[in-house]
This record gives structure tokens, C-alpha cells and sequence, in this order.
């Protein structure tokens, strides 16, 4: 088999499986794919994008799969594929059906000094599924792609000629039926299916991609609902905004079970809640390579478990009794601050984002901002948040960002990160002029460094010699002129009015407002936040 062929069979299957997103990065090796990808997308069963960096591609497809638009991203081989590593990890992590097609030189190259050839096979490592395609591979690559979760790697070995010599026409029933895949769960002999007892004080954590169940069960069982932003359970009456807090005072001490739903991530609080002995700890089932939970698990529950009887005790009234206390007091500290704060910031785009919203916020400090911040909105208004909370990384964040835009027909995109996440991934607003665009509002809270690390060990008193060349890292990048550059717009402001302002007046297509905030306070900042809630052994310095 040609390796035109080969790429074609390749497109085909992908098509079959239901991806319905290309994202191509340009080289010669994966010429025949490329081409294969045009024709598919001429023939309107795909959409094609092209990007000139492997991880930026590589998070663009990360990005359209997390909203539900499943997409592929084609590269060449050599360090191009190494590129596609980082978000192949998080899809992993976050058990993301990512597909990543690599082109490779023949097999009887490999082993020698052959140009950009180097070993390709299973280069993801033990978490991500691969299948090395050779010249007849393609049914097994088709097999592949039917079966399982999480990302695939189909490492495709192409041979010249790599330039096809007609256009092929795909046969329109190529996408006719997409394949269902299938697999199986470590835990399905483990499950508890019998509903949860109404019990001792329980609460409901839900972390990352939870879903609509935690919140059903906290709504039904009266229990305080503790949601990170990126749950997709921060909706209704029993979502406790400053739960965070909350669990570094008096209340925590009386909490005597969990109920855990999706990945949690984001609070040493809940870590710590999760690790205690007198605590038990009912989960449902994690997704991602390593399901296991990090913490001890007294059993696992079905994934849209209820509860026997609603708590009626005063139980879940304290809670938010507490909630609305601190929440008034945390306000109210934030507007008395001189300038904004990096929380009001996150607070604004919260509030800015309309029902049928999508928000994509960054890691480190702008999701825990977030987490305190976010409203409690009404169920059913389809807003979504989404994040790279897989391995949390900084990654790719812009380019996540702007795949999710395109793959989610939202009211309003916004994007929420600091600056080394936005520099981190600049390469993400530059994009072939024929690609589509979408409308998203990136919002970068600018603090001229890591302000993540001012509050963690690192930013002790007594580091403070070391602390800015090691960990602060001011860079005094002009963002202006680096999205001049890319003919970004670029709007600066430096006060609460004007950033609501400019959420409320978006221009179009991708633009970047930019917050400078200040970096010198955040540890005093977070200090006295925490201190809205005393406990007498909460632990000193740690914020989240």
C-alpha cells in the first residue's frame, strides 16, 4: 500500500470514529495525511485548522475534545511529536479522548542515523494507548480507535512518494456511523449501589468535570456542597462559595464523612479534610489514567447516587449561615484594598459571564481566585468553566482556550489566566489566515511574575533574597506589544470600572485585556483572607 493510501485509510478511520476536528501542524513527513485532512475537510466531513507549533496544535485539539467537538491533531515526526507530549499528558490525566497521529519514517529506518527519525513507538509512555501503523495497519488503527478511553497515539510509518498525484473525493457515508467505544471499569465490582445513609455530618466534594450529580445529591440530602469552580456542580442553594475557608475553622472539626465526585485539585483544606482518620470517605469513580484516589477510600458509590433520607438536622443551615458571614466579610475586605485585587478580577469575569457562557481559566492563582469569587449560579443556564486540571499545568492554556471557543457554540468566551500562563503559550493566538477565529475575550491578570509561589513555602520572609530569581521570575514583558505583534487586540486597564467595561464591549474575534495587579501583597493579602476564619492549628502560610 502507497503511503497516500495508507493516510487516507488513516483520515477515513478517524471520520468513522466520530472526530469531526483536524488539527494539522505542517511538515513533510506527515504530507500524506495532511493532504488526506484537506480533502476530508473539503468534502465538509471535517473541520481543519493548522498551526505552525506541535503543543500549541497539540492543546487546540485538547481544547475542541473538552467541549465535545473531538478532534485530531496531525504532526510530523522527530521533536514535532515530542511537542504533542504535554497535552497527551493531561488528556490522560483528565481522561480526555484526545487522538494524536504522528508520521514516522519506515521501519527500516529506524535504528540508524536516518534524518529526523528517532523512536516514535509508545513515546507518550504507559499512559497513552499507541498503535504502530505500517503499510497494512489501517484496520488495526480503525480498531484502535473504536475501543477505550483516553488519548490514542497512531504513529502512522509513511514511505515516498508522500505527495499524492489526484485529489480524492471521500464517499459521503465516511462519517456515516461514528464507532462506540468500549471499556471497562476497575471499579465495577467495588460499587456500593445502594443509596448513601442519610448518616453522620457529611458534606459533598466535587472536583474537577463532577458534574450536575454532586449537586443533585448535597441538594437532595441537605449536605453543604463544596464545588470547585471547574465542577461543573457550582450551580443552585447548596454550593458554599467560601467552603475553602470555611475548612480552616470550627466547622471542619465536625464533619465526619465526604462524598467525593470528580477530581479534586484545587484546596490543601480539602486534602487535608480527605486524609483525616475520623473522616470516611464514600467516592464514585475517578476518570483518567490513574483512577485511583490518593486518599483512602471506605467505598466507592454509582456515579448518580442518592440518599436514603434528607439530613434534617441544622446541619447544612450552619454551613451557609457561615458562608453568607464570611462571603460579606471577604468582600468587603477586597473593596477596601487599594486598587484591584486579582480576586476582584476573577470576580468581574465571573459575574460577566452570561448563561450559555464558556470560561477557560488558567492555573495557579487565577483558578483559586476563581474558586472564591465565582457566584452561585442558577441551574440550567449552561454556563461552563472548564481547565486543564489533569496535571494542572500551565501548558497551552491560550491554546486550550481558543479550541474550546471554537468547538462550543457559546453567548460569550472568556479566558481567565496570569501572565506566565498567557506567555507561556503566546504561540496560541498566532493562526493560519485561513483558519477559522472564534469571539473570545482573553483577560490576563498581570502581576509581572509567579505570585503563586508568594504564597506557598517558597514565599516565607525568610527566602525573600532568593525568592524573586527563583521563584518570582519578573520578566517586564510589554503584552501590548507582544499581541501587536500577533495584530491582537489589546485593551489595558487599571481599575474594576474599566475591566467591566471591557468585558461588556467585546470587539470581536480573539482580544486581550489586560489587569496589572500588584504582586508585592498577594502573601499578606492571602493572610488576612484567611483570617476572616480562625482555627487554632490551621497551618501558617499555606493558602489554598
Amino acid at each position: 500500500m502507497t503511503s497516500v493510501q495508507l493516510a487516507r485509510d488513516v483520515v477515513s478511520a478517524l471520520v468513522e470514529a466520530g472526530i469531526r476536528e483536524v488539527v494539522v501542524a505542517p511538515g513533510s513527513r506527515n504530507a500524506p495525511l495532511s493532504f488526506a485532512a484537506y480533502d476530508v475537510a473539503a468534502a465538509g466531513l471535517v473541520r481543519l485548522h493548522t498551526r505552525i507549533d506541535e503543543r500549541s496544535a497539540g492543546f487546540l485539539a485538547l481544547g475542541l475534545t473538552k467541549v465535545g467537538s473531538p478532534a485530531a491533531v496531525i504532526c510530523t515526526s522527530g521533536t514535532a511529536v515530542a511537542n504533542l507530549h504535554p497535552a497527551m499528558l493531561e488528556a490522560a490525566h483528565a481522561g480526555v479522548r484526545l487522538i494524536a497521529v504522528t508520521a514516522d519514517r519506515p521501519a527500516r529506518l529506524r535504528g540508524t542515523s536516518a534524518n529526523q527519525t528517532t523512536d516514535q513507538v509508545a513515546i507518550f509512555g504507559p499512559l497513552v494507548t499507541y498503535v504502530d501503523v505500517g503499510p497494512d495497519g489501517a484496520a488495526v488503527a480503525r480498531t484502535a480507535l473504536g475501543l477505550g478511553d483516553g488519548p490514542l497515539h497512531l504513529n502512522v510509518q509513511l514511505d515516498e512518494p508522500l505527495v499524492p498525484a489526484d485529489r480524492w473525493v471521500p464517499a459521503p457515508d465516511s462519517s456515516a456511523i461514528g464507532q462506540e467505544r468500549q471499556s471497562e471499569s476497575a471499579y465495577t465490582r467495588r460499587l456500593v449501589p445502594n443509596a448513601i445513609p442519610r448518616g453522620p455530618h457529611t458534606v459533598v466534594v466535587a472536583g474537577d468535570d463532577a458534574g450536575p450529580p454532586a449537586r443533585m445529591l448535597a441538594e437532595a440530602a441537605r449536605w453543604p456542597l463544596l464545588a470547585e469552580p471547574t465542577s461543573g456542580s457550582r450551580t443552585g442553594d447548596a454550593a458554599i462559595r467560601t467552603y475553602r475557608l470555611l475548612l480552616g475553622g470550627p466547622l471542619a472539626d465536625e464533619v465526619e464523612r465526604v462524598v467525593v465526585f470528580g477530581h479534586p485539585t484545587l484546596s490543601r483544606p480539602v486534602t487535608r479534610l480527605l486524609q483525616r482518620d475520623d473522616v470516611e470517605v464514600l467516592a464514585a469513580p475517578a476518570r483518567g489514567a490513574w483512577a485511583e484516589r490518593p486518599f483512602e477510600v471506605s467505598a466507592y458509590i454509582e456515579a448518580r447516587a442518592g440518599v436514603q433520607a434528607p439530613d434534617e438536622s441544622d446541619w447544612f443551615d450552619r454551613w451557609k449561615a457561615e458562608d453568607a458571614r464570611v462571603s460579606a466579610a471577604l468582600d468587603r475586605l477586597l473593596a477596601d484594598e487599594e486598587g484591584v485585587t486579582p480576586h476582584e478580577v476573577a470576580g468581574a469575569v465571573a459575574r460577566a459571564l452570561p448563561a450559555g457562557g464558556l470560561l477557560v481559566v488558567g492555573a495557579s492563582n487565577p483558578v483559586r481566585d476563581l474558586d472564591l469569587m465565582v457566584p452561585r449560579y442558577d441551574v440550567g443556564t449552561r454556563r461552563k468553566t472548564i481547565a486543564n486540571r489533569g496535571l494542572s499545568g500551565i501548558d497551552g492554556t491560550v491554546s486550550t482556550a481558543v479550541g474550546a471557543a471554537l468547538g462550543r457554540d457559546s453567548t460569550r468566551t472568556f479566558a481567565l489566566m496570569g501572565d506566565v500562563t498567557f506567555l507561556h503559550d503566546s504561540n496560541g493566538l498566532v493562526h493560519d489566515v485561513h483558519d477559522p477565529e472564534p469571539d473570545l475575550t482573553i483577560v490576563v491578570v498581570n502581576d509581572d511574575g509567579g505570585s503563586i509561589f508568594a504564597t506557598l513555602e517558597q514565599g516565607a520572609p525568610e527566602h525573600a533574597d532568593r525568592f524573586d530569581r527563583l521563584f518570582g521570575t519578573p520578566h517586564g514583558v510589554d503584552l501590548a506589544s507582544l499581541c501587536a505583534a500577533t495584530r491582537t487586540p489589546h485593551w489595558a486597564v487599571g481599575s474594576l470600572p474599566e475591566l467591566e467595561q471591557a468585558l461588556a464591549s467585546p470587539n470581536g474575534g480573539i482580544e486581550v485585556v489586560e489587569v496589572r495587579v500588584r504582586r508585592d501583597n498577594r502573601r499578606d493579602l492571602d493572610q488576612r483572607i484567611r483570617a476572616l476564619v480562625s482555627k487554632s492549628d490551621q497551618a501558617a502560610g499555606d493558602p489554598r
